[in-house]
């Protein structure tokens, strides 16, 4: 097992990366001095395969656990099921030293976090993240929060978790579309923060395809380790740092909201968006047109989308989402963009013209 600190002060926490680590969690939660009773929200996918064994080990280290289960899918990030949640909590007589545990890969960490956040001015949770991208990315940083019509994560808050674990033997039932998700943003951190990573994905992707445990826990452990570094140098995305982590997130955000959060699953999405960031880079800023193409050979290579084709119709809808975005500055849209692989800078304004044409360029794409 690996542990990878994220430092931030009294809010500070470890992640821990391994297997075999869900049989611990009733250890880990003894070691955090939290209260007796807790709720776990899962998913009605992850539930029936890792909740059993989750109950269990909490019981064997005297926890009284109770299930919220969600149904599975980006659309429970919503203020319905938020509600329904609430209630669940209310009927549970959840109290105040009461704790939250998230079963599952990004939507429901991003769902109980943010009900964790709200539910009696704030309960203390555990992240147990079941999916790639989830433990590489939306476990780790304290961003929690739901989505509105209008767009991806609007309603939100931070509230850093108490403990993250990665236990790599539940990628073993990840569904192969669900798998490649998470590596684009494992991709995403090589671009913006660490060459030498992506240099290693490029060599390395095929292990990361089969699943080979020794990869996977060098690599989610060097993606937490980047994650925490960022977040530790600016947790509330104040200093223009953490927005460093949204590469590709303003087209691909805006792609999920468009196809009604079902039609692309979030690294998919974010694949696409990656891909013109990239193609955008090389025209807006200084990263080398050929590893504008390395990008977007990679994201390939790892079984994702590149490309996109809209009807005019969906371009226009497409357009209206991304200036809903939160990175919208004085209506103007702000891209994060590479100047080099494994350097990155917020804030770049783009123009609709350059959108329209890079949205050309994913048009002439597989």
């Amino acid at each position: 097992m690996r542990t990878v600190p994220v430092s931030l002060g009294e809010r500070s926490y470890v992640v821990h990366v391994g297997s075999g680590l869900i049989s611990r969690l009733g250890d880990h939660c003894r070691r955090l001095k939290l209260g007796e009773r807790c709720v776990i929200v899962t998913d009605a996918n992850v539930g029936p395969h890792f909740a059993d064994a989750a109950v269990r080990s909490l019981k064997m280290s005297g926890f009284v656990s109770s299930l919220v289960t969600v149904p599975a899918g980006e659309t429970s990030k919503s203020l319905k099921v938020v509600g329904e949640c609430y209630e669940q909590f209310a009927m549970k007589r959840l109290e105040r030293k009461s704790f939250v545990i998230a079963l599952g890969g990004g939507v429901v960490g991003d769902l109980a976090g943010f009900v964790a956040a709200t539910y009696l001015r704030g309960l203390p949770f555990v992240q147990v993240a079941t999916t790639l991208l989830a433990q590489v990315d939306s476990s780790v940083g304290g961003k929690v929060g739901i989505n509105l019509k209008a767009g991806k994560n609007l309603v939100g808050a931070f509230h850093q978790p108490k403990m993250v674990l990665c236990d790599l033997d539940t990628l073993t039932t990840l569904p192969e579309r669900e798998y490649r998700s998470g590596l684009a943003e494992i991709i995403k951190y090589g671009i913006i923060r660490d060459a030498e990573l992506f240099k290693r994905l490029e060599k390395e992707m095929d292990k990361l395809l089969q699943r080979d445990v020794t990869t996977l826990t060098a690599v989610v452990s060097r993606c937490c380790a980047i994650k925490a570094e960022i977040v530790a140098e600016d947790e509330f995305e104040t200093k223009g740092l953490r927005a460093l982590l949204n590469f590709g997130h303003t087209i691909g955000h805006a792609l999920e909201a468009i196809s009604g959060y079902d039609e692309y699953l979030h690294g998919e999405a974010i694949s696409i968006g990656q891909v013109a960031a990239a193609r955008l880079s090389a025209k807006l800023s200084t990263l080398p047109e050929k590893d504008a193409l390395r990008i977007q050979e990679l994201l390939a290579k790892a079984g994702l989308p590149v490309g996109v084709k809209l009807t005019p119709k969906k371009r226009e809808a497409l357009q209206e989402a991304m200036r809903s975005d939160k990175k919208v500055s004085g209506g103007e849209l702000r891209f994060v963009l590479a100047e080099s692989i494994g350097q990155a800078v917020s804030g770049q304004r783009v123009t609709d013209a350059e959108v329209t044409g890079v949205l050309n360029y994913l048009a002439e794409l597989p």
